[in-house]
């Protein structure tokens, strides 16, 4: 069920055991069937048909198809190919073979390759990496740029205000390096591949598994087969499963597996909500306006006095987006239950003020494989449920640097929230971080859901966007088409919605329609409807590229992001 790829090691040993299992291990639906409604007298359009919304096991067009899945076991399964979820696989096989035991990991991509989805501004910091590999320079990380200036400014409509980099706030970047995120995921794969985890790219971890104890069983990866209207087609494919002591979620910011596990051991119970930025240039998904666009606001940002003359005379060669998690410790919820854990940018390990996750992403993943082995490899252990439960991964990074470090930053990102806005949260940068390094008694609390925030389009002015040069600053589309972003076509929308009727009855109504201006890659569009009285949603699957934003941002948390058949999405070449 795995192929050989240039990511997996005796690619046999994956069907070692093989065995047919029925489908019913999964959790409950998290949403039921929302029937079609009629909106001023005019039928919704059916949208979604993908079988999250719309049960098989209600549709006619699904008898008699074998939906039995083989099953595999492995000590642990780990879901994404990102700096957590490489690290973790990394640290477990190094503890492994430093202690001689046998130890099978396995990790499934979504990505036709590792590092095919990652992107990143990525000035690293390589705390966690000197840990990881101490020899990192001498296999050859590609690390080659080292930071040897900061600039920090405040930008006015043409003018540029300096901001004096004092020593020891957090965006210094002494010590860090400039690079190509994909690039050095790639290169953790092949460190991983060396020392024996089993790599799956290609394979997208759909579905979360459970045992008849409620912990977690492992995951399930996508169908494959199904056409756009919902039915099977001729060479429909049921997908695999993967059983494991313990199951790492690494799926990075606002993972839809992460999302039901949210609400299967109510993870959040105690923590704020995530709040968002949308990687194109640090754009917060907290903004107000509907009208707004981060993609041309980032087009017209490059024209600015100041920005532009480093661009002039280039030329454009990729394109990407994805959205990043800012809420901080606050926002970081319960990382452990029976069976599995969270490590990476899914929980949201992310400093703000330095705009980096990736060293906190991978020291995360190794305390996670540390505190797993350890659980594992217990010959004395006497676990309550079936899925082993390591709650010392939680205890162990509260005594790291990476609990340090976020909670002295705690305060910044909350801080701009304040009556004075920008200015407001640079005073108070400058005052408690600088001079108190975070030690101040309080902690500050963020103002929602992302998805809250927006106003009424009545109450907002649109926004009037220059129109792209083509030399700077370019169009939506072209730029898509510089992601190299592919999925099948003949397969259900996987931007699927709960109800139909939604977009065009509050989102249209009520903000017009923002999902069409949020969303980075132009997926989503409103068109007039056949009979030409009134709009309908269309949504263009196939320009995803998988940021997460609308997700996040839809204001009627109507949009659930679900993962499309493996392989498909953005292809990003060292981004």
């Amino acid at each position: 069920m795995f192929p050989a790829s240039r990511y997996s090691i005796q690619a046999h040993r994956c069907i070692r055991a093989l065995k047919t299992v029925p489908a019913d291990h999964a959790a409950p639906q998290l949403y039921t069937v929302v029937h079609r409604r009629t909106c001023s007298s005019v039928t919704t359009p059916r949208i979604t048909t993908h079988y999250t919304i719309h049960p098989r096991d209600k549709d006619p067009r699904w008898e008699g198809v074998e939906m039995e899945r083989f099953a595999d076991e492995a000590d642990v399964v780990i879901v994404g190919g990102g700096p957590a979820g490489l690290s973790a696989a990394i640290r477990l096989k190094q503890l492994a073979n430093e202690q001689e035991k046998e130890l099978r990991v396995c990790l499934v991509e979504k990505a036709s390759q590792i590092g095919a989805h990652t992107l990143s501004g990525a000035c690293l910091e390589p705390s966690a990496l000197i840990e990881l590999f101490p020899d990192w320079k001498e296999r050859g990380a590609p690390l080659h740029t080292p930071v040897t200036e900061d600039v920090f400014s405040i930008l006015t409509e043409k003018y540029r205000i300096p901001v004096p980099m004092l020593p020891g706030l957090p965006m210094n970047n002494h010590g860090n390096y400039i690079v190509r995120l994909g690039n050095f995921v790639r290169w953790l794969g092949e460190q991983a591949e060396e020392l024996g985890v089993e790599l799956y790219p290609g394979y997208a971890a759909a579905e979360v598994l459970f045992h008849e104890d409620g912990s977690v069983k492992g995951i399930a990866t996508n169908d494959v087969g199904i056409a756009k209207d919902g039915s099977p087609k001729d060479v429909f494919e049921r997908g695999m499963e993967l059983h494991a002591k313990v199951t790492m979620f690494g799926e990075g910011c606002h993972g839809h597996l992460a999302k039901q596990l949210y609400k299967q051991f109510n993870l959040r119970e105690n923590c704020e909500p995530q709040t968002y930025a949308i990687g194109l240039k640090e754009v917060g998904l907290d903004y107000t306006n509907p009208y707004l666009s981060p993609f041309r606001e980032f087009q017209r940002w490059k024209h600015h006095p100041f920005v532009a003359p480093t661009l002039e005379g280039g030329n454009r060669i990729a394109y990407g987006a994805r959205a990043l998690n800012e809420g901080g410790i606050q926002s970081i919820p319960k990382l452990t239950f029976p069976g599995g854990m969270l490590i990476g940018c899914s929980p949201g390990f992310m400093n703000v003020p330095k705009i980096k996750g990736t060293h906190t992403a991978m020291k995360s993943g190794m305390l996670a494989a540390e505190s797993a082995f350890a659980k594992i490899t217990d010959e004395n252990l006497n676990s309550e449920t079936t899925g082993l439960h390591v709650p010392e991964y939680a205890e162990n990074l509260k005594k790291s640097w990476i609990w340090k470090e976020l909670h002295a930053v705690r305060n910044i990102r909350p801080s701009f929230h304040n009556y004075f806005g920008l200015y407001g949260g640079m005073v108070y940068t400058g005052i408690f971080y600088w001079v108190l390094r975070g030690k101040e008694p309080w902690t500050l609390k963020h103002c929602g859901l992302d998805s809250a925030q927006l106003k009424p389009a009545k109450d907002c002015t649109p926004i009037e966007y220059p129109k792209p040069d083509g030399k700077i600053s370019f169009d939506l589309l072209s730029s898509v088409a510089l992601s190299g972003t592919n999925h099948e076509g003949d397969q259900p929308a996987h931007l699927t919605l709960k109800d139909d009727s939604v977009p065009v009855a509050r989102n249209l109504a009520i903000y017009d329609g923002p999902e069409q201006r949020f969303c980075p890659a132009g997926v989503y569009e409103y068109v007039p409807l056949e009979t030409g009285e009134g709009m309908r949603l269309q949504i263009n699957a196939q320009n995803c590229v998988h940021c997460k934003t609308c997700d996040i941002k839809d204001p009627s948390q109507n949009i659930n992001w679900v993962v499309p058949e493996g392989s498909g999405g953005p292809a990003y070449n060292g981004m």
